[in-house]
């Protein structure tokens, strides 16, 4: 793929990480557009409607001081850091709770075509950052058609009549309310919805396999270019697949 015959042309792991730092945000970013346009115009057009999710990705855990923590809060960093310590203390990752259990490091946000199963759009996150607050943002506004398929994490009356101005079909699933029990007609439909929002588990269950089940670099800078590069070599693999 990369044109590499000989192993004296490979390069090593300071090449690479040099190359990481001089890309940054903005060149992952660059590599995801030029990708899609190349998708694009080997006719792989984002149809049948977009499934919205986001993945909680771990990042090493911090131990900080009740002062630290207090500092860290006002956007102040300890006067005793020295320039090596806080190059060690990723400050940008957040915890957060889901389903009871506590969760350290970043979210990530996709926005996966029905039709072709490629990510249109991504946004990385802090993982303190509520799933619902992403949802617009990460709409890929040249799907084919106007359904957007999600789970309970982005029920909102307002949000679905917002989305319904701009000429959407939400497709979110229903939760429950305190005391009372879906309908069966709802429970009919959240499972409609699933078959279809189960697609988008296919995309995070590859990028876990490529290292998303942890972030192990330091600050949301560089977890961004993690989390974007995953995705364009998933959507280089994908479009492999597809024999284009």
């Amino acid at each position: 793929f990369c044109g590499l015959e000989h192993s004296r042309n490979i390069p090593d792991r300071t090449t690479i990480w040099s190359f990481e730092n001089r890309i940054g945000v903005d060149g992952v970013t660059a590599l995801f557009n030029e990708l899609d346009r190349q998708i694009r115009a080997h006719g792989l057009e984002a149809r049948a409607g977009q499934i919205v999710d986001a993945t909680l990705v771990p990042a090493p855990r911090q131990h900080f001081t009740k002062e630290e923590k207090a500092l860290l809060e006002q956007d102040a960093v300890p006067a005793d850091w020295k320039p090596a310590k806080r190059r060690q203390k990723d400050v940008d990752a957040s915890w957060t709770k889901k389903h009871g259990k506590s969760h350290h490091g970043y979210k990530f946000t996709v926005s996966v075509d029905r039709k072709h199963k490629l990510v249109r759009t991504w946004i990385a996150d802090t993982a303190k950052v509520h799933d619902s607050q992403h949802l617009e943002a990460a709409l890929d506004e040249w799907n084919t058609s106007a359904e957007i398929y999600a789970d309970k994490g982005y029920v909102g009356a307002d949000r679905e009549e917002r989305l319904r101005e701009q000429g959407y079909r939400p497709q979110i699933q229903r939760k429950a309310k305190p005391g009372k029990a879906l309908s069966a007609c709802q429970e009919r439909r959240n499972r409609r919805i699933a078959k279809v929002r189960a697609r988008v588990e296919h995309v995070f269950a590859a990028i876990h396999q490529w290292g998303g089940q942890q972030i192990r670099t330091i600050g949301q800078a560089r977890a961004t270019f993690a989390m974007g590069m995953m995705v364009v070599v998933y959507n280089m693999r994908r479009l492999a697949f597809l024999g284009a």
